[in-house]
């Protein structure tokens, strides 16, 4: 309400004369009849007695705060001040808005092209193709992509056949009725090759037609022909 009051009279808070503003608050009180807020009454003598010890200790330069409790009214002066700098700025902006939405209906939006002396200066447009280079791209951009494929070649190796590689075996066995294991796999391009021609001579053990000799675990390992059979197993 003090703030209010004092916003209306235009008044600076050092310097209102707390008797206009006290007699309108007065008159206000009376005009709520049995109504009034007893709160915001005190509240209104409390700021308003702040305001006296400010006003006293402004004219009279010897005159000093009492005690505790009026250092602490004084620091409430602070928050008077931002209150009531809160309360103008509310009400100003307020009565902007107000104006805004008055004025509204009575305007109409337009939209309004490039002012005449500011054509010449965009600058022309110059395109260096013509229809068939615009027909080329055109025809570029319609065509179907290809799919994407991914390569799995060096992801797998290609599968080695063991019924092969034992029939090769078979024969090289044969013909020099010994041979070591180093000397089968010496030829082989890769490991693949290596496995299955592993592969290839257990079933040549399996089925009689070799047998192995090893010195000792790890050693060489050799192998040596024992019966004349099909390598097919036939």
């Amino acid at each position: 309400m003090l703030l209010q009051l004092i916003s209306k009279h235009k008044l600076e808070v050092t310097e209102l004369s707390l008797s206009t503003v006290t007699d309108e608050f007065v008159r206000y009180i009376r005009q709520q009849g049995q109504a009034w807020d007893l709160e915001e009454a005190s509240h209104f003598l409390v700021v308003a007695a702040t305001l006296l010890d400010l006003k006293v200790v402004k004219l009279l330069p010897g005159a000093e705060l009492e005690d505790e409790e009026d250092l602490a009214l004084l620091e409430a002066r602070d928050l008077l001040f931002a209150r009531l700098m809160q309360y103008r700025a509310y009400k100003d902006v307020s009565g902007i808005f107000a104006q805004m939405m008055a004025d509204a209906p009575t305007m109409l939006a337009r939209t309004v092209g490039l002012d005449p002396d500011l054509h010449g200066l965009l600058p022309d447009v110059v395109l260096g193709l013509g229809p068939d280079a615009f027909a080329a791209l055109g025809a570029l951009a319609l065509t179907p992509k290809p799919v994407p494929e991914v390569a799995t070649d060096h992801v797998h190796a290609p599968p080695v056949s063991v019924p092969e590689q034992k029939e090769i075996l078979f024969g090289r066995i044969r013909a020099t009725g010994r041979a070591t294991f180093r000397d089968l796999i010496e030829d082989a391009e890769n490991r693949m090759i290596v496995v299955g021609r592993f592969l290839a001579l257990l079933e040549l053990y399996r089925d009689g037609t070799v047998r192995f000799e090893q010195e000792k675990a790890l050693a060489e390992l050799t192998i040596v022909w024992e019966d004349d059979s099909d390598p097919s197993g036939d």
